[in-house]
């Protein structure tokens, strides 16, 4: 085993003593995903969350977001009833587990606790806390979870597994990207065998819209801008285009996977308003993204406001 391989599997088992502590003491834990989490935080919080209820946990799972409500293709997560806004906790839990968040920022206003953890497979991750399981060789944060369930002897029930598989297929682009391995196969497989019905999680997922996305949409792409210059390909949404489409922000989400598509360009870019703010999503079909990022936000600076 390499040392980078050594040192993951020496957190591993420090945030597996840090969570077997916070049990035996009796002490509230926290699950937290990151703001507006997407199928990879929230699968992941989910999952970790029913397996230590099952041990008999004090817990609870949060984000920060406004409104504090999960996105519409994720409610067939088992375990939602153990969610909770966080304006609501006053008190200061004795361990905080941060799933998926690699850097304090994407807790937003989630409070801290007596001792904060990090499960996270982005590279980018900013070690934060006070122990920070990181491993970037990792498809998804939820992969990493099942090792965490697997060390404290929880068995994998479909409730479970579905969480599982969502974080998932959520970060290997339904295994298409280039963090699919063998392993990641592998851990598939095991999931599926639990009976999980992996075509509705999909449909949920990717296959599922109201007509007026389809309408949104369309509009969205048929104003899309290609920059070879810049290997770029770009557009926008007002939120104007929303209301008119009877469409909440969360749901344009995947709007970016489409334009992304375009063969003459390496990166897509979207700028989506919400509210006041205009926020930008960026994609790379092959180079690192945060290499491509700053010339692509460059164009959409120089470009902005566009030309009617």
């Amino acid at each position: 085993m390499s040392d980078a391989r050594d040192l993951v599997a020496g957190d591993r088992a420090a945030v597996v003593a840090a969570l077997t502590a916070a049990l035996d003491a009796g002490d509230d834990i926290l699950l937290v995903a990151h703001v507006n989490p997407d199928g990879d935080s929230l699968g992941s919080a989910l999952a970790l969350a029913l397996a230590l209820r099952t041990l008999g946990c004090r817990l609870r799972v949060s984000f920060d977001a406004e409104p504090f409500a999960v996105l519409r293709t994720l409610h067939f997560l088992a375990g939602q009833e153990l969610l909770v806004d966080p304006v609501t906790i006053t008190t200061r839990p004795g361990l905080v587990v941060c799933l998926d968040t690699a850097s304090r920022s994407r807790l937003a206003r989630i409070t801290s606790g007596s001792m904060v953890v990090v499960v996270d497979h982005h590279a980018s991750n900013t070690r934060f806390s006070d122990l920070n399981l990181v491993d970037s060789e990792a498809a998804s944060t939820s992969a990493m979870v099942v090792d965490l369930i697997d060390a404290l002897g929880v068995a994998l029930d479909a409730d479970l597994a579905a969480a599982i598989y969502t974080g998932l297929v959520t970060d290997t682009g339904s295994f298409r990207f280039a963090a699919t391995t063998p392993a990641v196969h592998r851990l598939a497989a095991r999931l599926l065998a639990t009976g999980i019905r992996h075509d509705l999680i999909s449909r949920a997922l990717w296959d599922t819209h109201r007509f007026g996305y389809l309408k949104l949409l369309g509009e969205v792409l048929g104003c899309a801008r290609l920059e070879p210059e810049h290997d770029l390909a770009w557009t926008w949404c007002a939120q104007a285009d929303l209301r008119n489409a009877g469409l909440d922000y969360d749901e344009i989400e995947g709007f970016i996977d489409t334009l992304r598509t375009a063969s003459e360009a390496e990166v897509a870019l979207i700028c989506k308003q919400e509210g006041d703010v205009w926020k930008v999503s960026v994609r790379s079909r092959g180079a690192s993204t945060s290499v491509r990022c700053a010339p692509a936000s460059g164009v959409a600076a120089t470009a902005w406001p566009p030309a009617s």
